[in-house]
């Protein structure tokens, strides 16, 4: 696995032949109505003839955008190999956005001091926790109720303190409450790297980006595994499962929207299911988020449901 380079920059081409490679893997000659002859195939799934085949293109050429040296791959091209290798949505346009990175949208070069005063005003008008991450999932903003739910022992960091805001990664990976936190933490930690890989395949010119990647590689076996895996999927709503400390169980529904004109941007809400325990639990979680954070085993959790 090569997620950087020296330069702090991701290895597009190494990238690229990565992703094809993992899709080619998982492919066999009978899942696309191909006869695979021989007993013994050196590689699992498809083999790069046998892909070039299906997606139309000479062998050579394909074998030259899988080793990254060929970088002006048509629309046409990249549509027929994302149809023979069955690609989702989302590996399409991260098929895309490797194979063409100079289209990228450059995202600023140090990180964003907060999100816009209006959706600051927004989040802290929100009745349920809400928070804006940027691309590369620095918090740009939350209010009490997501400070409490997902780092309560941690600092808010104000409007004008941004370094003491979390990024929910790093946070993630590398914080042991984290690990607490969420009793599926094998479920949230795929979704993470799945969206992860969709934000670096969108910026992949983006130095601070990249050296997230490689801080999380080298600090979590656990993401380094992932990462290799080269999962893509964007994550735009959901369950996630919480035993927060102070409050027990709580099962709560998210939406993520992208806010437009931001470079990325997103706001994330969180919601219980109404007259559930979940909504009892996170009402006073509410509570609890007047009093400020909390050092872990201060206060008193309640039983789990």
């Amino acid at each position: 696995m090569r997620p950087v380079l020296l330069t702090g920059r991701m290895d597009i081409p190494a990238e690229l032949g990565d992703f094809l490679r993992t899709r080619r893997a998982r492919l066999q000659p009978e899942d696309v109505g191909l006869v695979a002859y021989g007993a013994r195939r050196r590689v699992p799934g498809l083999r790069r003839e046998e892909l070039a085949q299906l997606a139309g293109v000479s062998v050579a050429y394909y074998t030259r955008l899988e080793q990254g040296q060929s970088g002006n791959a048509s629309d046409g091209v990249l549509d027929a190999l994302a149809r023979a290798l069955r690609l989702s949505p989302d590996e399409h346009a991260h098929l895309r956005n490797l194979a063409r990175p100079g289209r990228a949208v450059r995202l600023p070069a140090g990180r964003a001091p907060s999100a816009g005063a209006g959706v600051r005003q927004l989040v802290a008008a929100m009745a349920v926790p809400a928070l804006v991450i940027d691309a590369r999932y620095d918090v740009l903003a939350w209010n009490a109720q997501a400070h409490a739910l997902l780092a309560g022992h941690l600092d808010a960091g104000g409007p004008d303190r941004p370094e003491e805001r979390p990024n929910t990664q790093r946070l993630l990976f590398l914080d042991p409450h984290a690990r607490e936190l969420y009793p599926r933490w094998e479920e949230e930690a795929r979704r993470a790297v799945s969206s992860l890989r969709l934000s670096a395949g969108e910026h992949p010119q983006d130095r601070r980006l990249a050296e997230l990647i490689g801080e999380l590689s080298m600090g979590s076996a656990e993401f380094s595994a992932l990462w290799a895996r080269h999962p893509v999927r964007g994550c735009a709503s959901g369950v996630k499962e919480f035993h927060h400390p102070l409050v027990g169980r709580m099962s709560l529904s998210f939406e993520m929207m992208r806010l437009p004109d931001t470079g990325g941007q997103g706001l994330l809400a969180l919601t219980a299911e109404p007259g559930s325990p979940s909504e009892a639990a996170l009402e006073l979680l509410t509570a609890e988020s007047a009093l400020g954070p909390y050092a872990p085993g201060a206060r008193t959790p309640q039983p789990a449901d």
